[in-house]
């Protein structure tokens, strides 16, 4: 390389670092415009009253009883679900490995997966209130065909746990979306080594498959976990009565006259809510930089 050559290359790599860095730039005003500044606002309105004067009333507020009941059953309802959706959806991903990665039925669940993971809000809650509703097309087969009326112990449906089933709906789909590439991450000269060595199917998961797995499935756990406990469309739109979860208590004290004067309060349940996303995501962070080991 002539000595000519050399500054050449050097403008072209700066040049190519430069396009990188201006090519982030739509996607960090993005970030600020409409992730990190609402975030601020919306914290920062828990630390002021309505007048505009510093205080802590908010903050104190949070361990009201009705307030830590709703924060209960956002952690309950979120952990729930978390759980369910994410052992069934690591059942679907364990019958998926003897698909081919480009065949048919592979690719029908990918997709599946992908559109029900996003189908939330109204047009959820609209198709469990059709299906399974007071009069839904389920609950009348159910009623009038079997004599079984699964509201005989009052309409669970329009309550916190009614939400459980909505939830579940969307957090599978999520799970096989997120756990499939650790699945595909088990190498088969892994199992073929385990055979050489005497040890069975049982010894392989034991000692080599579930160990691998494990930070990957635990990571998709806290994931789906942050989905349901940040979630706030399908509540809004299927419970009737009254704010018991975390995102509709925020609503009401956005909207209900019940509050008048006490507005900013939804600015502390915010910072409630972002102190538990943030040590959740923080776990969910960590186990990922352990699963990035193995699906190299």
């Amino acid at each position: 390389m002539t000595s000519t050559t050399l500054p050449r290359a050097r403008s072209r790599s700066r040049f190519a670092g430069s396009g990188s860095v201006l090519g982030l730039v739509p996607f960090t005003a993005y970030i600020l415009l409409f992730l990190a500044l609402p975030t601020v606002i919306a914290v920062g309105t828990g630390f002021f009253d309505g007048d505009g004067a510093l205080t802590f009333d908010n903050i104190t507020a949070l361990g009201d009883p009705v307030l830590l009941a709703t924060f209960g059953n956002s952690l309950w309802l979120s952990a729930l679900t978390a759980v369910v959706g994410a052992l069934v959806g690591a059942l679907f991903c364990y019958a998926l490995i003897g698909a081919k990665p480009t065949g048919v039925l592979r690719s029908v669940v990918d997709a599946a997966s992908g559109v029900l993971a996003q189908f939330g809000g109204v047009m959820l809650a609209f198709a469990f209130v059709a299906t399974i509703g007071i009069q839904g097309m389920i609950t009348v087969l159910l009623r009038d065909r079997l004599g079984v009326d699964i509201f005989a112990n009052g309409v669970w449906l329009y309550d916190v746990p009614g939400l459980i089933l909505p939830y579940i709906y969307f957090q599978v789909p999520l799970m096989i979306i997120t756990f499939s590439p650790a699945l595909e991450s088990l190498k088969p000269q892994w199992a073929e080594a385990t055979a050489m060595l005497g040890g069975g199917i049982g010894s392989y998961w034991r000692h080599i498959g579930l160990p691998v797995l494990l930070p990957s499935f635990l990571g998709s756990l806290l994931l789906l976990f942050a989905n349901a406990f940040s979630s706030f469309a399908t509540a809004a739109a299927l419970t009737s009565q009254g704010s018991q979860i975390v995102p509709l208590q925020i609503r009401s004290a956005l909207t209900s006259e019940t509050v008048l004067g006490h507005e900013n309060l939804a600015g502390s349940l915010a910072l409630g809510m972002i102190v538990v996303m943030v040590v959740v995501m923080t776990l969910y962070a960590l186990l990922m930089r352990r699963t990035a080991r193995w699906v190299r």
